[in-house]
């Protein structure tokens, strides 16, 4: 039987995530499915099994997008179809905070603020700490309590946060939410890598 890929799932699929984690991941020596991103998400679950398994190596980033839709969304259904297959092992979920009127939250096991400083209260999409405890409000998060994930890291928006993650200083916010679920999951392979920007984005 072969060994279950290695996943980290993002909810959040826009071009800044997409761009963010392309930097990170190459940093970080993890693979990137670009062809995930969508904002809403356009692929099914099955479409990005495949495309996971056909990633050089673990672990494996991979972003889901709900746009605001109300309740489950495409995002999440394909989310939902990931974290379920045989072939897939969830090493963990960075759950991301938006400003949504409908306001779907999830518990969260640690949030990181836009100064990189890890908190047991809620962040806002800004990065902002909130004041609700250990749960944060997103338009993609509607399942995530669902999926039993190893860890779940609350950040505010990918990318962005008032500059504070952009990709071109290195998007130390959503960079740390990575480190983090790599090592509280206990991943083997987890490294940083040295001179090795090979980031496999599919594309």
């Amino acid at each position: 039987m072969a060994e279950k890929r290695k996943v980290i799932l993002v909810a959040d699929g826009d071009e800044y995530a997409k761009r963010t984690l392309e930097r990170v991941s190459a940093d970080l020596n993890c693979r990137c499915i670009s062809m995930s991103q969508g904002n809403p998400s356009v692929l099914s679950g099955p479409q990005l099994v495949q495309l996971i398994k056909k990633a050089a190596h673990d672990p494996v980033l991979v972003m889901f997008d709900d746009c605001g839709y109300v309740g489950e969304g495409a995002g999440e259904i394909a989310m939902r179809y990931v974290a379920g297959h045989e072939d897939i092992e969830v090493l963990g979920i960075i759950a991301v905070a938006s400003k949504t009127h409908h306001r779907e939250w999830t518990k969260v096991d640690v949030c990181i603020d836009r100064d990189c400083q890890l908190t047991e209260f809620g962040v806002d999409k800004y990065g902002a700490r909130e004041q609700e405890l250990g749960r944060i409000t997103g338009d993609t998060v509607y399942c995530v309590d669902q999926l039993n994930a190893p860890v779940v890291v609350g950040i505010g928006d990918i990318g962005k946060m008032s500059r504070r993650d952009y990709y071109k200083i290195g998007s130390p916010v959503t960079r740390l939410a990575i480190e983090i679920i790599l090592e509280r999951s206990g991943y083997n392979g987890y490294k940083t890598a040295n001179n090795d920007t090979d980031s496999e984005t599919h594309r």
